[in-house]
Protein backbone atom coordinates (compact mmCIF):
# COMPACT_ATOMS: atom_id res chain seq x y z
CA UNK A 1 0.00 0.00 0.00
CA UNK A 2 0.98 3.58 -1.23
CA UNK A 3 -0.20 6.79 -0.75
CA UNK A 4 1.25 9.30 -3.98
CA UNK A 5 0.13 12.53 -4.87
CA UNK A 6 1.46 13.71 -7.87
CA UNK A 7 2.03 17.15 -9.14
CA UNK A 8 -1.11 18.37 -6.69
CA UNK A 9 -2.45 21.62 -6.73
CA UNK A 10 -5.57 23.30 -4.62
CA UNK A 11 -7.04 26.78 -5.03
CA UNK A 12 -9.79 28.23 -2.64
CA UNK A 13 -12.50 30.16 -4.08
CA UNK A 14 -11.01 29.52 -7.86
CA UNK A 15 -12.28 31.74 -10.45
CA UNK A 16 -12.99 34.18 -8.03
CA UNK A 17 -11.43 37.66 -7.01
CA UNK A 18 -10.62 35.71 -3.43
CA UNK A 19 -9.05 32.63 -5.27
CA UNK A 20 -5.72 31.65 -3.22
CA UNK A 21 -3.51 29.18 -4.06
CA UNK A 22 -3.50 26.88 -0.77
CA UNK A 23 -0.44 23.56 -2.66
CA UNK A 24 1.62 23.74 -5.49
CA UNK A 25 2.70 20.87 -7.38
CA UNK A 26 2.84 18.86 -4.41
CA UNK A 27 4.69 15.33 -5.30
CA UNK A 28 4.84 12.67 -2.25
CA UNK A 29 5.30 8.92 -1.87
CA UNK A 30 3.92 7.22 1.67
CA UNK A 31 5.35 3.99 1.84
CA UNK A 32 3.79 1.67 4.19
CA UNK A 33 4.67 1.44 7.31
CA UNK A 34 6.37 4.68 7.68
CA UNK A 35 5.93 7.42 10.56
CA UNK A 36 5.99 10.87 9.15
CA UNK A 37 6.11 14.65 10.34
CA UNK A 38 4.39 17.26 8.51
CA UNK A 39 5.91 20.69 9.85
CA UNK A 40 5.20 23.87 8.80
CA UNK A 41 3.94 27.64 10.29
CA UNK A 42 0.22 28.79 10.02
CA UNK A 43 -0.87 29.14 6.96
CA UNK A 44 2.22 26.45 4.87
CA UNK A 45 -0.13 24.41 3.68
CA UNK A 46 -0.40 21.43 6.44
CA UNK A 47 -3.77 20.98 7.26
CA UNK A 48 -4.56 21.06 3.33
CA UNK A 49 -2.22 18.53 2.63
CA UNK A 50 -3.97 15.71 4.87
CA UNK A 51 -7.36 16.62 3.65
CA UNK A 52 -6.47 15.91 0.30
CA UNK A 53 -5.30 12.22 1.97
CA UNK A 54 -8.57 10.74 2.87
CA UNK A 55 -10.42 12.48 0.31
CA UNK A 56 -11.85 15.42 2.21
CA UNK A 57 -10.56 18.23 -0.49
CA UNK A 58 -10.51 17.68 -4.53
CA UNK A 59 -7.04 18.48 -5.72
CA UNK A 60 -7.46 21.83 -8.28
CA UNK A 61 -5.24 19.80 -10.42
CA UNK A 62 -2.94 16.83 -10.36
CA UNK A 63 -3.77 12.94 -8.91
CA UNK A 64 -3.91 11.68 -5.70
CA UNK A 65 -3.36 7.76 -5.70
CA UNK A 66 -4.48 5.17 -2.95
CA UNK A 67 -3.77 1.02 -3.60
CA UNK A 68 -3.44 2.58 -7.33
CA UNK A 69 -6.64 4.21 -7.59
CA UNK A 70 -7.24 7.55 -8.00
CA UNK A 71 -9.20 8.86 -5.91
CA UNK A 72 -10.60 12.13 -7.01
CA UNK A 73 -11.98 10.43 -9.62
CA UNK A 74 -16.06 10.67 -10.22
CA UNK A 75 -17.00 7.45 -9.29
CA UNK A 76 -14.21 6.10 -6.38
CA UNK A 77 -15.65 4.96 -3.09
CA UNK A 78 -14.64 7.82 -1.06
CA UNK A 79 -16.79 6.30 2.25
CA UNK A 80 -14.27 3.28 1.72
CA UNK A 81 -11.20 5.51 1.17
CA UNK A 82 -11.87 6.75 4.78
CA UNK A 83 -12.70 3.25 6.15
CA UNK A 84 -8.48 3.18 4.79
CA UNK A 85 -7.53 6.52 5.47
CA UNK A 86 -8.43 7.75 9.27
CA UNK A 87 -8.03 11.76 9.91
CA UNK A 88 -8.16 12.50 13.61
CA UNK A 89 -8.63 16.00 13.46
CA UNK A 90 -7.37 18.74 15.78
CA UNK A 91 -10.19 19.54 17.87
CA UNK A 92 -11.65 16.31 19.29
CA UNK A 93 -15.06 17.79 20.53
CA UNK A 94 -15.25 18.29 16.21
CA UNK A 95 -15.38 14.36 16.46
CA UNK A 96 -17.88 13.48 19.95
CA UNK A 97 -20.98 13.64 19.46
CA UNK A 98 -22.66 10.56 21.26
CA UNK A 99 -24.30 9.91 24.24
CA UNK A 100 -21.44 8.09 26.13
CA UNK A 101 -17.53 7.27 24.88
CA UNK A 102 -18.41 3.95 23.35
CA UNK A 103 -21.09 4.47 21.81
CA UNK A 104 -19.14 7.29 20.32
CA UNK A 105 -16.25 4.41 19.35
CA UNK A 106 -18.93 2.20 18.00
CA UNK A 107 -20.34 4.99 15.44
CA UNK A 108 -17.71 4.61 12.62
CA UNK A 109 -17.36 0.80 12.20
CA UNK A 110 -21.54 0.47 12.59
CA UNK A 111 -21.38 2.64 9.63
CA UNK A 112 -19.54 0.62 7.72
CA UNK A 113 -22.38 -2.24 8.00
CA UNK A 114 -20.91 -4.75 10.70
CA UNK A 115 -22.40 -6.77 12.89
CA UNK A 116 -23.58 -5.90 16.28
CA UNK A 117 -20.32 -7.90 17.89
CA UNK A 118 -18.02 -6.88 15.63
CA UNK A 119 -18.72 -3.25 16.22
CA UNK A 120 -18.40 -3.53 19.75
CA UNK A 121 -15.18 -5.82 19.30
CA UNK A 122 -13.47 -2.98 17.43
CA UNK A 123 -14.97 -0.27 19.46
CA UNK A 124 -13.47 -2.59 23.03
CA UNK A 125 -9.94 -2.97 21.10
CA UNK A 126 -9.59 0.61 19.80
CA UNK A 127 -10.26 1.97 23.46
CA UNK A 128 -7.71 -0.71 25.01
CA UNK A 129 -5.28 0.56 21.96
CA UNK A 130 -5.50 4.13 23.02
CA UNK A 131 -5.01 3.17 26.74
CA UNK A 132 -8.70 4.91 27.85
CA UNK A 133 -9.33 3.36 31.57
CA UNK A 134 -12.40 1.08 31.02
CA UNK A 135 -13.96 3.11 33.82
CA UNK A 136 -14.50 6.11 31.98
CA UNK A 137 -16.15 3.84 29.14
CA UNK A 138 -19.87 4.92 29.67
CA UNK A 139 -19.44 8.37 30.69
CA UNK A 140 -20.17 11.69 27.85
CA UNK A 141 -17.58 12.43 26.01
CA UNK A 142 -17.36 15.82 26.90
CA UNK A 143 -17.13 15.16 30.85
CA UNK A 144 -13.88 14.17 29.82
CA UNK A 145 -10.41 15.98 29.94
CA UNK A 146 -8.33 17.39 27.40
CA UNK A 147 -6.44 14.09 26.26
CA UNK A 148 -8.79 11.56 27.41
CA UNK A 149 -10.97 13.06 24.66
CA UNK A 150 -8.48 13.09 22.03
CA UNK A 151 -7.50 9.04 23.27
CA UNK A 152 -11.59 8.49 22.20
CA UNK A 153 -11.63 10.94 19.36
CA UNK A 154 -8.28 8.81 17.95
CA UNK A 155 -10.41 5.41 19.20
CA UNK A 156 -13.39 6.57 16.95
CA UNK A 157 -11.10 6.32 14.14
CA UNK A 158 -8.80 3.30 14.80
CA UNK A 159 -12.07 1.36 15.19
CA UNK A 160 -12.30 1.75 11.83
CA UNK A 161 -9.02 -0.45 11.39
CA UNK A 162 -7.82 1.72 9.06
CA UNK A 163 -4.06 1.23 7.36
CA UNK A 164 -3.17 4.82 7.27
CA UNK A 165 -3.89 7.41 10.56
CA UNK A 166 -3.34 11.13 10.11
CA UNK A 167 -3.18 13.13 13.19
CA UNK A 168 -3.68 16.78 13.02
CA UNK A 169 -1.93 18.38 16.36
CA UNK A 170 -2.94 15.69 18.78
CA UNK A 171 -0.95 16.94 21.50
CA UNK A 172 -2.26 20.54 21.17
CA UNK A 173 -3.31 21.99 24.61
CA UNK A 174 -1.83 19.18 26.51
CA UNK A 175 0.68 19.61 29.42
CA UNK A 176 3.91 17.91 28.92
CA UNK A 177 2.94 14.83 30.68
CA UNK A 178 -0.39 14.26 28.71
CA UNK A 179 1.59 15.48 25.45
CA UNK A 180 4.32 12.51 25.97
CA UNK A 181 1.39 9.94 26.90
CA UNK A 182 -0.19 10.33 23.90
CA UNK A 183 2.77 10.20 21.57
CA UNK A 184 4.28 7.11 23.20
CA UNK A 185 0.82 5.50 22.79
CA UNK A 186 0.64 6.44 19.21
CA UNK A 187 4.37 4.97 18.55
CA UNK A 188 3.55 1.83 20.28
CA UNK A 189 0.63 1.81 17.81
CA UNK A 190 2.89 2.14 15.16
CA UNK A 191 5.14 -0.44 15.84
CA UNK A 192 2.48 -3.02 16.93
CA UNK A 193 0.64 -2.45 14.00
CA UNK A 194 2.44 -1.66 10.90
CA UNK A 195 0.09 1.37 10.25
CA UNK A 196 1.16 4.28 8.64
CA UNK A 197 1.22 7.31 10.63
CA UNK A 198 1.38 10.85 9.56
CA UNK A 199 1.47 13.66 12.51
CA UNK A 200 1.07 17.32 12.13
CA UNK A 201 2.88 19.43 14.70
CA UNK A 202 4.34 22.30 15.53
CA UNK A 203 6.63 20.94 18.13
CA UNK A 204 10.20 20.00 16.96
CA UNK A 205 10.75 17.88 19.91
CA UNK A 206 7.70 15.89 19.31
CA UNK A 207 8.58 15.40 15.83
CA UNK A 208 12.50 14.70 16.03
CA UNK A 209 11.74 12.07 18.86
CA UNK A 210 9.61 10.32 17.12
CA UNK A 211 8.97 10.59 13.25
CA UNK A 212 11.18 8.24 10.71
CA UNK A 213 10.43 11.13 8.29
CA UNK A 214 9.87 14.88 8.22
CA UNK A 215 8.23 16.93 5.11
CA UNK A 216 7.91 20.78 5.72
CA UNK A 217 5.82 22.78 4.02
CA UNK A 218 6.15 26.47 3.04
CA UNK A 219 3.68 28.48 1.80
CA UNK A 220 1.57 25.75 0.04
CA UNK A 221 5.07 24.21 -1.35
CA UNK A 222 7.50 21.24 0.25
CA UNK A 223 10.18 22.86 1.71
CA UNK A 224 12.34 19.87 2.74
CA UNK A 225 11.22 16.15 2.81
CA UNK A 226 13.88 13.76 4.58
CA UNK A 227 15.15 11.91 7.85
CA UNK A 228 15.11 15.11 10.67
CA UNK A 229 18.80 14.86 11.59
CA UNK A 230 19.24 16.06 8.11
CA UNK A 231 16.34 18.71 7.60
CA UNK A 232 17.35 20.20 10.99
CA UNK A 233 20.64 20.61 9.40
CA UNK A 234 18.74 23.24 7.89
CA UNK A 235 18.02 25.10 10.91
CA UNK A 236 18.96 28.39 9.58
CA UNK A 237 16.62 28.14 7.18
CA UNK A 238 14.07 26.83 9.22
CA UNK A 239 14.05 29.87 11.10
CA UNK A 240 13.74 31.95 7.79
CA UNK A 241 10.17 30.59 7.48
CA UNK A 242 9.55 30.95 11.38
CA UNK A 243 10.34 27.12 12.07
CA UNK A 244 13.03 26.07 14.22
CA UNK A 245 14.69 23.09 15.12
CA UNK A 246 14.41 21.09 18.63
CA UNK A 247 16.14 23.22 21.43
CA UNK A 248 19.01 20.09 21.76
CA UNK A 249 20.35 20.85 18.31
CA UNK A 250 21.06 24.64 19.21
CA UNK A 251 22.54 23.46 22.84
CA UNK A 252 24.63 21.18 20.70
CA UNK A 253 26.08 23.70 18.28
CA UNK A 254 26.37 26.12 21.18
CA UNK A 255 28.75 23.42 23.08
CA UNK A 256 30.68 22.61 19.37
CA UNK A 257 31.18 26.66 19.08
CA UNK A 258 32.70 26.89 22.44
CA UNK A 259 35.44 23.63 21.58
CA UNK A 260 33.67 20.61 22.59
CA UNK A 261 33.87 17.73 19.70
CA UNK A 262 29.95 16.79 19.63
CA UNK A 263 27.71 16.32 16.66
CA UNK A 264 25.77 19.21 16.34
CA UNK A 265 23.59 17.14 14.35
CA UNK A 266 21.88 15.33 17.70
CA UNK A 267 17.89 15.93 17.40
CA UNK A 268 16.85 14.32 20.46
CA UNK A 269 18.18 14.39 24.13
CA UNK A 270 19.29 11.12 24.24
CA UNK A 271 21.62 11.52 20.84
CA UNK A 272 22.90 14.32 22.77
CA UNK A 273 23.73 13.02 26.34
CA UNK A 274 25.50 10.37 23.92
CA UNK A 275 27.57 12.52 22.15
CA UNK A 276 28.32 14.43 25.27
CA UNK A 277 29.39 11.59 26.98
CA UNK A 278 31.88 10.45 23.83
CA UNK A 279 33.30 13.94 24.03
CA UNK A 280 34.34 13.68 27.66
CA UNK A 281 35.61 9.91 26.82
CA UNK A 282 32.75 8.41 29.49
CA UNK A 283 30.96 5.15 28.82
Amino acid sequence: MQLILDHVDHVYEEGTQMARKALSDICLTIPKGQFVGIIGHTGSGKSTLIQHMNGLLKPTSGHIYFEGEDIAEKDYDRKKLRSKVGLVFQYPEHQLFEIDVFTDVCFGPKNLGLDKKEVQLRAFNALRKVGLPEDLYYQSPFDLSGGQKRRVAIAGVLAMEPEVLILDEPTAGLDPKGREEILRQIKSLQKETGMTILLVSHSMEDVAEYVDRIIVMNRGSILYDDVPRKVFQHYRELEEVGLAAPQVTYIMHALRERGLPVDADATTIREAADEICRAYGIA
